[in-house]
């Protein structure tokens, strides 16, 4: 079917709201995790807190839905759907998480951050495999100028750190970017036949229920009464706008965008961060970051209009 091109603006309308979304989570996040909460018991808070608040939007959107779209849903009967849904949730924030979080532990932050340029590439490697996407020379050219421009802005990024990885934790990280790129591709045909809010209530929920016992014992320690605002504002931050909103926004993106074009956009995530963090007085605005937003919004151009 033939995606509608006020569809198609509003697809990537969603998915720059999710990458900025995640972009500004960088930062905020790591200031909380610099301040009490742990990397592991953070993954737990966003799953469990993402999960509470799908559900409650699904709630709310029954009441006050006036179309059967919205108010679409599946029920617990529904085994074959609740499998697909199961699997997605494990692809999607599970298998990634996990793989990243724990990677990220044992490797270079410089490493990690360069380990996610990969996934873009694996996507489209994946989508030409699983669902038959064309691979052309102007969308690689377009993944490349992409993968360049996040790079760009890592490098500058990480000044003179000389900080060295760990090949198990580079593996992991990658480990994370195929599993997301394997959601994106396999699990599109059941995100196409659901409504957002419940594809991602299940697979939060599914999520949660697997991350609880590694969580829970990391969530025990954290010192409640002693963090500051800041550090719960900006752990709400994470909750509220870096994953209900953005797994909302790339959730209604992905039913109108293809997989490689949703994989694109994981290259403006560096360059929001960087921006958010200029803002807040942490580093300097420079050309080389003019630079990198040229490329990366050139590349997703270039892959948006391959044909």
């Amino acid at each position: 079917m033939k995606v509608k091109e006020q569809d198609t603006v509003k697809g990537h309308l969603y998915m720059l709201t999710a990458a900025a979304m995640w972009g500004m989570m960088a930062p905020l996040g790591k200031d909380a995790m610099a301040n009490g909460i742990s990397g592991v018991g953070m993954v737990g808070i966003r799953v469990m807190g993402g999960a509470l608040l799908f559900w409650l939007a699904s709630i709310i959107s029954k009441v006050c839905a006036k179309d059967d779209e919205v108010r679409d849903t599946v029920r617990l009967g529904d085994r074959k759907e609740l499998l697909w849904l199961f699997g997605a949730g494990m692809f999607a924030i599970v298998f990634n998480q996990c793989n990243y979080i724990i990677g990220l532990s044992i490797t270079s932050p410089l490493n990690a951050s360069i380990m996610t340029t990969t996934m873009p590439i694996i996507t489209m490697v994946l989508a030409a495999l699983i669902i038959k996407e064309t691979i052309t020379f102007r969308k690689v050219s377009g993944l490349v100028l992409g993968c360049l421009g996040a790079l760009v802005i890592i490098m500058t990024s990480a000044g003179g750190a000389r900080e060295g990885g760990v090949l198990l934790g580079d593996v992991m990280c990658i480990a994370g970017q195929f599993s997301y790129a394997f959601y994106l591709t396999a699990f599109k045909g059941v995100i196409s036949r659901h409504n957002a809010i419940t594809c991602q209530k299940w697979m939060m929920t599914f999520a949660a229920i697997v991350l609880m016992p590694l969580t829970l014992p990391y969530l025990f320690e954290v010192q409640w009464g002693t963090l500051s605002a800041v550090t719960y504002l900006e752990t709400a931050f994470v909750v509220v706008g870096g994953t209900f909103f953005s797994f909302l926004c790339s959730t209604k993106a992905q039913k109108i965008l293809s997989p490689t074009i949703i994989a694109m956009y994981n290259y403006v995530q560096p360059i929001v961060a960087c921006t958010l963090s200029v803002l807040l007085g942490l580093g300097i605005f420079g050309w080389s970051h003019i630079a990198a937003i040229i490329l990366v919004f050139s590349g997703v151009y270039l892959v948006t209009h391959h044909k």
